[in-house]
C-alpha cells in the first residue's frame, strides 16, 4: 500500500471520527485523540497506543473501537488490515517507505549492525502490552517474571510462518528476525536477574546503547552509533555544546528494543501480531500474572532457578519450535500450561470477570497447536500448498 493511500486513510479517520492530525512537514504521520494515538510504522504498519485503563473489558473495547473506525474508512477504499506477525508475501523491496525523518536515519544505520534490521522495520508486526508498577521493588519482580516468560508468550502467540509466499521453517519469523537486528539494543537482559538490579542498572544499560538521533527544531539529527553519555556532557559531535534534555532521554529509551522494555511502565515485546481473537488474550495473559500477587510470586518461584543459559536457549529456540521446545525434563508446553493456569487464577482473583479473555490461549495450551501451526495446516491442506493468498482472507480484521 503506497503512502498516498495511507495518508488518505489517516485523513479519513481523522475527519470521520474526530482525531487530531500529527504532521511532519506536509505529511500526515499519525493521529491523536485524548490519551490515544495512532502512529505509522516504517512499513505502513498501524500502531494504536491506547490510554491507561483499569480492566481488560475497557482495553478490549478500546481495541474494538479502533478496529471499527479503521475498517469503516479502509473498506470504502478497498483496503484491508491483516493480523499477522510477518509480511507473508512481499519482499523488503516491495514495501513502500513511510516519509518519517527518524526512519530514514535508522534505515541507513541498521544494515551496519545486523543483517535483518530492514526485515524488522518493514515486514514485522507485534502486539505489545504495557503494564505499570507501584515501586522499584514491584518493578523488579514484574520485570524478572515477564522477561523469563517472554519466550512462552512468543510461543503461545506465534503467528508468522510464511516469508515471500512459502513456509519459512519458523513459527515466529518475527521473533527470529529480531535476533539479528542490533545486539546492542535487543535481547534477554541477563543483568535484570542480578541481585543488584534496579532502576539505576537499567539506566546504565540504556546509557551504553548507541544513539540513533536527536530531535531538535522539528528536525532529526543523525547521531547513529554515538554515546548518550557524551551528549550529557555536551560532547556530541553533530551538535557540540548542546546538553541532553529529559525529552532527549525519553526519545533514546524508545530506541531500545529488548524483549521487555522499561520506561515509566514495562512493555511486553514478545508476541506476534494476530487476529482479533488474540488481541484481548495477550493483555489477559500478562495482567493475570503480573497484577496478582499470588500468581506473580508463583511465577517468580517457578523461574527462580532458570539459568541465564536456559533463558537464552528458550529465546533462541522458541521462534522455530514454539511450545515443542525441549525444556529440562519435558517440553515448554508443560510450563506454559502451568503459567496459563496461573494467569487464569490471577484474573479470577481480580474480580472483574476477565478470565474469558484467556480462552484463545487456554485452547492453545490444551491442544499444543499454536496459531502458526494452524496456518501451516491450512497451507498444506485446504489452501493446496501452492499459495499463501488465502491468508489475506483468513486473518483479515
Amino acid at each position: 500500500m503506497k503512502y498516498e493511500q495511507i495518508a488518505d486513510l489517516l485523513n479519513g479517520i481523522a475527519e470521520r471520527f474526530n482525531w487530531e492530525k500529527i504532521m511532519e512537514g506536509d505529511n500526515i504521520i499519525g493521529l491523536k485523540q485524548g490519551k490515544q494515538s495512532i502512529s505509522l510504522e516504517p512499513g505502513g504498519q498501524f500502531e494504536l497506543s491506547g490510554a491507561p485503563l483499569e480492566t481488560l473489558h475497557q482495553t478490549c473495547a478500546e481495541v474494538n473501537s479502533h478496529l471499527y473506525q479503521v475498517k469503516a474508512v479502509a473498506e470504502e477504499m478497498g483496503i484491508g488490515f491483516l493480523g499477522i506477525g510477518f509480511q507473508p508475501k512481499w519482499g523488503v523491496n516491495d514495501i513502500p517507505v513511510m516519509p518519517k525523518g527518524r526512519y530514514e536515519i535508522i534505515r541507513n544505520y541498521v544494515p551496519k549492525v545486523g543483517s535483518l534490521g530492514l526485515d524488522v522495520m518493514y515486514r514485522t508486526c507485534t502486539v505489545q502490552v504495557n503494564l505499570d508498577f507501584s515501586s522499584e521493588v514491584d518493578m523488579i519482580k514484574k520485570f524478572r517474571a515477564s522477561l523469563a516468560l517472554q519466550p512462552i508468550a512468543t510461543a503461545l502467540f506465534a503467528n508468522s510462518p510464511f516469508t515471500e509466499g512459502k513456509p519459512n521453517g519458523y513459527l515466529s519469523m518475527r521473533s527470529q528476525v529480531w535476533t539479528d537486528y542490533d545486539n546492542n539494543r535487543t535481547g534477554m537482559l541477563p543483568f535484570v536477574f542480578d541481585d543488584s538490579f534496579g532502576f539505576e542498572q537499567y539506566v546504565d544499560y540504556a546509557l551504553d546503547v548507541p544513539m540513533y538521533f536527536v530531535y531538535q527544531k522539528k528536525k532529526y539529527i543523525d547521531c547513529c552509533g554515538l554515546s548518550f553519555r557524551d551528549f550529557m556532557s555536551g560532547k556530541l559531535s553533530p551538535i557540540p555544546g548542546e546538553l541532553a534534555t529529559l525529552n532527549d532521554w525519553e526519545n533514546h529509551l524508545a530506541t531500545i528494543y529488548p524483549e521487555v522494555r522499561l520506561k515509566r511502565y514495562l512493555e511486553m515485546r514478545g508476541a506476534d501480531g494476530g487476529p482479533w481473537r488474540s488481541l484481548c488474550a495477550l493483555p489477559a495473559f500478562w495482567v493475570g500474572i503480573l497484577y496478582d500477587e499470588v500468581s506473580l510470586q508463583s511465577v517468580l518461584d517457578i523461574t527462580a532457578d532458570w539459568t541465564p543459559e536456559e533463558r537464552q536457549m528458550l529465546r533462541n529456540k522458541v521462534p522455530k519450535s514454539g511450545l515443542k521446545t525441549p525444556f529440562r525434563d519435558g517440553l515448554l508446553r508443560h510450563v506454559a500450561e502451568e503459567v496459563v493456569k496461573l494467569a487464569k487464577d490471577g484474573l479470577e482473583r481480580r474480580g472483574f470477570k476477565e478470565s474469558g479473555f484467556l480462552n484463545e490461549v487456554v485452547e492453545v495450551v490444551r491442544t499444543g497447536v499454536t496459531p502458526a501451526e494452524k496456518l501451516l495446516e491450512m497451507y498444506h491442506g485446504k489452501w493446496g500448498g501452492q499459495s499463501v493468498d488465502p491468508i489475506f482472507e483468513e486473518l483479515l480484521y
